[in-house]
């Protein structure tokens, strides 16, 4: 909006037209609401203007895209980031300033658009800004949920699953694209009949359709004119009423179509312990997968003839193993609708789909059972059973008589169909997402995979945007940095490592812990007016935010805070620096134990927090319904980064990230991507603590850990679980956390106990612990760390992250979009 783009006068005219034209009021009787939505449409029109400018561009150009799928994309508040990208925030702030309205309150205004759950959502979010400011066409596509994950409550300290109606008043940054609408076909049979030329030809029939309609948002690059576009597919029923069915009196039929498609968009991840969860999960998947390729072919067939080219203007990147049954669905097209060979369509869809794996965890490598896949989608089906057999004998061929390889690496086994495997053997690409998880995954998750296909695997270490969480979330650090080394940052984000010569510098340090401390007071605020909560804005903020899962360990954080609070009652003369413990987490609706361990986080806050004989050494925070827009603000106000998974566990973390450039010290294992951030900031600025990955495989695969050993020969570890069970924590209700108890100790309940080595590592974690709250004490050390921790987060940009996508496996061709006239 700046360079000619923006007049102020000219913009305050266009919000005050648009809630007149909205909603047929003056400025002054608009609600903050109403000014939010006059303000988006007044910057949409900008964005639109850069839209059509990149469309243009790219239809004149005819470059390579990617389309990256994803079931997640955390986008965040689009508002003020749109604005950072524009080079108008400062304008649009003083506009409206001058109009009396604060920008900061209208941003507050925007909901968080509830299309992704933790890391993996957010990651596509930063791969896709990125993508725009490098100039690289793309299209993102996921799902437009009409509820998202859920919005969460804490009720009597118990997580509460309510709905999150994000679209409840509109979203102004989002378009409808009824033209681009797909049929997605569920159910049904195949049968087969022979064509003249002897070839046989499979037809689809008996099926149910939903109409998949894109709604468009868009990606706003950085100062560079270019947008391109997230596609968040809607489900609408074919008829949304039969009035036939209606009449004769079976009202059930009458609205069946517009059930089909309200489920599939309602929710993210609807809970899959039952046959109807796990059925809506896969419809779910195929919907916006089958509406993505065939968008995607459609869009290649506008402007080229020869489909053998598709590889060279279209590379599908799968995010995890949710969209790969891509792989399936082109070879369909290519096979039923474009009347393709077998062999000329499985060379075109090699090499045009690549794989990224985003976990260590079995359970997060999808698996459907062959009644449900083959019953939803029959045709996918019979084309992955010919994928299989044909891999089967590629399997064979390399590992002559070693029928175990092939139960290992089959993608149909045992009454399933296993996604990974099928992404693995039809993609042209499979990189895991640091160092550290690629290396597990080929000697270890994936060995027999990359013992066939070496070339295939390959590292990208994640990164996140430092135009949303440096330059828009923490505004006074962002502008702190330009003072010294000036904004060449904010695209270049190696930059940084200029800011190293000034850790040493008293005033320099001095600047920045002011800084820290303003972020604290804005959070402190947050949190006494959300929770209730005085926190004291001097003491360590020691933070855990991320998604709850027993693997990244909240509860060794929470029991560690227990035997604190022990030592403190027992000893309340010792000396001990104030400490906010800060969490924030959501547990899937069906994880009991991840349920209990925020109970258990908010049980133990409401005993330490009201116990007054302490003298405020120890607060406990959870901070409610976690998202993007509260974490900007976390990573700004924290301290300590707690980074505390259990080693070879957590593939890489982007939180970790987020914290160091905020000028967070990181707490951790060497775990993920702490690996390669302990190598940037130096093992002296960083604390770590705990099992090696190699030592936690080892003792997996011997079997020999016995936590019992640890509970019965140390005293203090012995005392914070005897209170998990005996009311300490739950008066009320003592057995409450007994499965916490049972999952740490206890062989029956577990696949055998303390599956996250909880135990083994607490020692370790206590003792990493005392020596933050040593160093914390001298002031200019920790500022001296804390600045480092900053100067050297350069590596950890997706922008870094996106051009080795590019190099390595994309190909993409770069563009430049002139400024619109």
């Amino acid at each position: 909006m700046q360079n000619q783009m923006f007049e102020k006068e000219k913009f305050i005219q266009e919000i005050k037209d648009n809630v007149k034209n909205l909603y047929r009021k003056t400025l002054e009787e608009a609600s903050q609401q109403e000014v939010y939505q006059a303000v988006s449409q007044a910057v949409k029109e900008v964005i639109i203007d850069q839209w059509l400018a990149t469309q243009k561009t790219m239809e004149k150009e005819d470059p390579k895209m990617v389309y990256y799928m994803s079931m997640e994309f955390l986008m965040g508040r689009a508002l003020g980031n749109n604005l950072i990208n524009l080079t108008a925030y400062k304008e649009v702030k003083e506009a409206l300033e001058e109009i009396g309205f604060d920008l900061n309150v209208i941003e507050d205004e925007e909901p968080d658009p509830a299309l992704g759950n933790g890391g993996l959502g957010r990651l596509a979010a930063c791969f896709m800004e990125s993508l725009s400011t490098l100039g690289y066409p793309a299209y993102g596509c996921g799902i437009r949920y009409r509820y998202g994950l859920f919005r969460q409550k804490i009720e009597n300290g118990f997580q509460v699953e309510v709905p999150d109606n994000w679209l409840k008043d509109g979203y102004p940054f989002e378009m409808r694209r009824p033209e681009h609408t797909f049929q997605v076909k569920f159910g049904g049979y195949v049968r087969s009949e022979g064509d003249p030329s002897g070839k046989t030809r499979f037809i689809h029939e008996g099926y149910q359709t939903v109409r998949a309609v894109p709604y468009d948002m868009p990606v706003v690059g950085y100062n560079n004119n270019m947008v391109n576009a997230l596609i968040a597919w809607d489900a609408e029923p074919e008829e949304y009423f039969e009035l036939d069915a209606f009449d004769k009196g079976d009202y059930k039929k009458a609205v069946e179509q517009e059930n089909l498609a309200k489920n599939l968009v309602e929710v993210l991840y609807p809970n899959d312990n039952h046959i109807q969860g796990k059925e809506l999960r896969l419809k779910q998947q195929y919907f916006f997968v089958s509406a993505s390729v065939q968008r995607a072919v459609a869009r290649y067939k506008k402007y080229h003839t020869d489909l053998h080219k598709l590889p060279d203007k279209v590379a599908i990147q799968l995010n995890d193993t949710h969209p790969t049954v891509a792989v399936a669905e082109l070879m369909r097209i290519l096979l039923d609708e474009e009347n393709m060979e077998w062999d000329e369509a499985w060379t075109i869809t090699t090499r045009t789909c690549a794989y990224t794996n985003h976990t260590i965890m079995s359970e997060a490598l999808e698996k459907w059972p062959i009644e449900i896949f083959s019953r939803l989608l029959p045709r996918v089906y019979q084309i992955i059973e010919e994928i299989n057999r044909r891999f089967i004998l590629d399997i064979e061929k390399k590992f002559p008589g070693d029928y175990n390889k092939v139960k290992k690496m089959a993608i149909i086994f045992d009454g399933q169909v296993k996604m990974a495997h099928l992404a693995i053997a039809a993609g042209c690409s499979v990189n895991g997402v640091a160092r550290l998880h690629t290396e597990i995954l080929k000697n270890q998750e994936l060995h027999e995979f990359y013992q066939m296909f070496p070339e295939k695997f390959n590292n990208k270490t994640n990164g996140i945007t430092q135009r949303r969480f440096l330059y828009h979330g923490n505004p006074l650090l962002a502008e702190w940095v330009n003072k010294y080394i000036g904004n060449d940052w904010v695209t270049n984000l190696s930059h940084l490592e200029k800011l190293a010569v000034y850790a040493d510098d008293e005033k320099a340090q001095q600047e920045f812990m002011n800084i820290k401390y303003q972020n604290k007071l804005r959070l402190a605020e947050y949190i006494r007016k959300h929770n209730g909560i005085e926190i004291n804005p001097r003491s360590i903020f020691d933070v855990q935010v991320k998604r709850l899962h027993e693997y990244k360990r909240q509860l060794l954080n929470i029991l560690h805070v227990m035997y604190l609070y022990n030592k403190i009652k027992e000893h309340p003369e010792m000396e001990f620096y104030p400490r906010t413990f800060i969490f924030g987490a959501k547990a899937a609706a069906g994880y009991r134990i991840a349920k209990l361990t925020i109970k258990l986080i908010n049980s133990v806050a409401d005993v330490i927090n009201n116990d007054a004989s302490i003298g405020g050494k120890i607060k406990v925070v959870f901070i409610e319904d976690y998202k993007v827009s509260i974490a900007e603000q976390i990573f700004a106000a924290s301290d300590v980064s707690e980074q505390i998974s259990t080693a070879s566990k957590e593939a890489s973390g982007t939180g970790n990230m987020k914290f160091m450039l905020n000028g967070a010290v990181t707490l951790g294992t060497m775990d993920g991507a702490n690996v390669e951030i302990v190598e940037e900031v130096g093992e002296e600025n960083a604390f770590i603590f705990g099992m090696s990955s190699q030592e936690v495989i080892d003792h997996e695969q011997k079997r020999d850990y016995d936590p019992m050993q640890i509970f019965n020969n140390d005293q203090d570890i012995r005392q914070v679980l005897m209170q998990l069970i005996n009311g300490m924590y739950s008066r009320n209700d003592p057995e409450l956390f007994r499965p916490l108890y049972n999952s740490l100790l206890n062989t029956q309940d577990t696949q055998y106990a303390d599956t996250y080595f909880i135990l083994k590592d607490f020692r370790s974690y206590a003792e990493v612990q005392s020596r933050v709250e040593k160093a914390y004490r001298d002031e200019k050390g920790w500022a001296k760390m804390a600045m480092l921790n900053t100067a050297h987060s350069g590596k950890f940009t997706s922008d870094r992250t996106i051009q080795q996508y590019v190099d390595d496996i994309w190909h993409l061709d770069k563009i430049k979009v002139e400024t619109p006239k």
